[in-house]
């Protein structure tokens, strides 16, 4: 395994322990979101695309609405089953095994007033037609919450390990502008070809894979990261070299 493959999957695992906390990027996602639908939430209709093992519906369900979970793996999909059981939410979220790549085949029902995308983009082989689909499932003035992976932060994390080719390989994809390609630019430029406002677009995990592990067991020093993570999450430079970007829009009521 090479020096640049092994820093991912640290980065992996950590953030899935991030996401998995009960506070830092993953809750304050969770509040935005919440926040999103407002007095709503007690109606809401929410669409997690690709979101099998239930990190973001159940809590949506908990605070209110009902959440459709639509995975291609059963397994995720059991997962999300028993985590609403332990929550008293099952009555809220609903698992569809399908493919996000064909939203439309996949019997979810809609519109939605959210949809959630995150991960997904990275993971597919057409992003634009795969967006086009999910654009689709949101009602209008309903929003569409994105998380995609930061090739800056790519970069930055192989030329640190020495993996200089593949840096410049992560560099390439930040100069493909077609809008065509899953990068926090390509996101943006498929929100503005659809109609949707942004709303929101933060950096997550700035600083997170940059801190050596033995410094957070200092006291006080998780918390500290997570304040400094909040801090800069949408300050430049720093939002600019996070792991991952979270774009949040608005699709419009009309047109």
């Amino acid at each position: 395994m090479s020096s640049g493959q092994d820093l991912e999957q640290r980065a992996e695992h950590r953030a899935r322990a991030e996401f998995g906390a009960a506070s830092g990027p993953g809750k304050q996602i969770d509040d935005l979101l919440i926040a999103g639908l407002g007095a709503q939430i007690a109606t809401a209709a929410v669409l997690d695309c690709g979101g099998g093992t239930g990190r973001y519906a159940v809590p949506l369900a908990v605070a209110g609405a009902s959440v459709t979970v639509v995975d291609v793996s059963a397994d995720a999909l059991a997962t999300l089953h028993r985590r609403a059981v332990e929550a008293d939410v099952a009555e809220r979220v609903r698992g569809v095994q399908g493919d996000v790549e064909a939203l439309a085949d996949a019997a979810v029902g809609g519109p939605f007033d959210l949809v959630l995308a995150h991960g997904i983009l990275d993971a597919v082989d057409r992003p634009a037609p795969t967006f086009a689909g999910i654009v689709a499932s949101v009602r209008p003035g309903g929003l569409l919450s994105v998380m995609i992976a930061n090739p800056v932060a790519a970069v930055l994390a192989r030329a640190l390990t020495g993996d200089l080719i593949g840096a410049e390989h992560e560099v390439e994809l930040l100069d493909d502008g077609s809008g065509e390609s899953a990068t926090p630019h390509g996101v943006l430029s498929l929100c503005a070809q659809h109609g949707l406002a942004v709303e929101h677009q933060s950096g997550i995990g700035i600083f997170r894979d940059l801190v050596p592990g033995q410094a957070l067991e200092a006291p006080g020093a998780r918390d500290a990261l997570t304040r400094l993570e909040s801090a800069c999450a949408q300050r430049a430079p720093f939002a600019q070299i996070a792991g991952r970007v979270h774009v949040l829009a608005r699709r419009p009521t009309s047109g």
